[in-house]
């Protein structure tokens, strides 16, 4: 079991994410804002950050670089709907794993697993 932290402002699909994590045995915090998440990095250690990229506050890449700065090697997944912004993430991150919006659950909680995995 892997604990995660997600972020994603839309609340419908925060709800899904977070259930079909937990349904594969995965503890869950979930934030609705970047601002919320770096706060919720104090209650770490983390095992993977599960963030969307752009959303109010602080953005995904902001998240990453401070989860990445307060806990080395935690594994890092940006979702986004945005091929630019994955593009911008993917160089931000190079050890980061991007996919794109709309995702379906079984793939996310497959790259979860193999992210968690290869810790």
């Amino acid at each position: 079991m892997a604990r995660i932290l997600l972020a994603e402002d839309d609340s419908s699909l925060r709800g899904f994410l977070t259930r079909a994590l937990e349904r594969a045995g995965h503890s869950v915090v979930d934030c609705e804002n970047g601002d919320d998440a770096i706060d919720a990095l104090d209650q770490g250690p983390w095992d993977l950050l599960l963030t969307d990229i752009v959303m109010p506050g602080a953005d995904g890449i902001e998240v990453a670089r401070v989860a990445a700065s307060r806990q080395p090697g935690i594994r890092i997944m940006f979702i986004t709907g945005f091929a630019a912004v994955a593009l911008t993430a993917a160089q931000a991150s190079p050890q980061a794993k991007v996919l794109s919006k709309p995702v379906h659950l079984r793939d996310l909680v497959g790259e979860v697993e193999k992210m968690v995995a290869a810790a």
